[in-house]
């Protein structure tokens, strides 16, 4: 098992760089930022780009990877989106990894003027998307002409430090996002599926959902050797509420055949609210018993 943490972009750089140092020093396996505009409940907030976010903890860091959890077409064209992960790729020296998805609704999806696709039609503009994007990171000159996005011999020298380019994680809960992740991702991710509830109560239903998606995953592919992520931002219950709690949640998510687990950073109140001191905790009594 693998442990991530994800560190929200809302910070002034200067507080923000000690929480990347400091995922690094506490012995993380990689550190992800959200890809978004805006975010739920925080939209109002301060809120920063992720990929100038993660060039700036490439900088910070020199061994823990990095990576969106997740990026989406959104609000991105895969031929400048491309370049800005190359740059990335090649500033960390090959520690980056693009978590990608097909978008959530709300104001990722409406603040630049467009409306929210119907399931069928996002599906097909995140196929477009991924498969844009493979073909811009390893051939020298792309021409590809979808409904959703074009590129007219779009160059990518120099290309990824990673070979043949860097690694995908594509987030999905459906059959056709599955065969996708199996065909063009390094790995899986996923957040459960529907469920209802709240706090603790919800806890085991959420963990419900989430072998119902594994389930579906495995029906779905005959997926050898694909890593596969359980984001759990969407746990009914603050992961990191305490040690113990997460130690539990480590133990459940390997009993459904996860390879690695990504848990937000402690905020300070509202969303994801706790204590930084469950880090250190988690750090010095639960990672160095994991085995990867």
């Amino acid at each position: 098992m693998r442990v991530g943490i994800a560190i929200l972009p809302e910070y002034r750089w200067r507080q923000a760089a000690e929480k990347w140092r400091a995922a690094e020093e506490y012995g993380f396996h990689h550190a992800w930022t959200m890809d978004h505009l805006g975010w739920r409940s925080l939209v109002d907030g301060p809120w920063v780009g992720a990929v100038p976010t993660l060039t700036a903890a490439a900088t910070v860091t020199s061994r823990i990877r990095l990576g969106t959890f997740v990026a989406s077409p959104n609000f991105r064209h895969p031929v400048p989106f491309a370049r800005e992960l190359m740059a990335v790729d090649d500033i960390s020296d090959g520690r980056f990894t693009l978590g990608v998805g097909a978008g959530g609704g709300g104001y990722d999806s409406t603040v630049m003027g467009g409306e929210d696709l119907a399931p069928v039609a996002k599906h097909a503009r995140f196929t477009e998307f991924v498969t844009l994007l493979d073909a811009l990171l390893t051939g020298e000159r792309t021409t590809f002409r979808g409904e959703y996005f074009t590129a007219v011999e779009a160059r990518n020298a120099p290309g990824c430090v990673q070979r043949p380019r860097l690694p995908f994680v594509i987030a999905a809960n459906g059959p056709k996002g599955m065969r996708l992740a199996a065909k063009l991702g390094a790995g899986w991710a996923t957040t459960g599926g529907p469920w209802r509830g709240g706090d603790t109560d919800g806890m085991d239903q959420w963990w419900g959902s989430v072998a119902a998606v594994v389930r579906k995953f495995d029906e779905t592919v005959a997926a050898q050797g694909v890593q596969r992520f359980l984001q759990l931002d969407a746990a009914p219950a603050y992961v990191l509420s305490s040690m113990e709690f997460f130690a539990d949640t480590l133990g459940r998510a390997a009993e459904l055949g996860f390879t690695d687990v990504v848990a937000p950073w402690p905020r300070a109140e509202g969303i994801f609210a706790g204590d930084e001191s469950v880090l250190e905790r988690v750090a010095s009594d639960v990672l160095p018993t994991l085995e990867v």
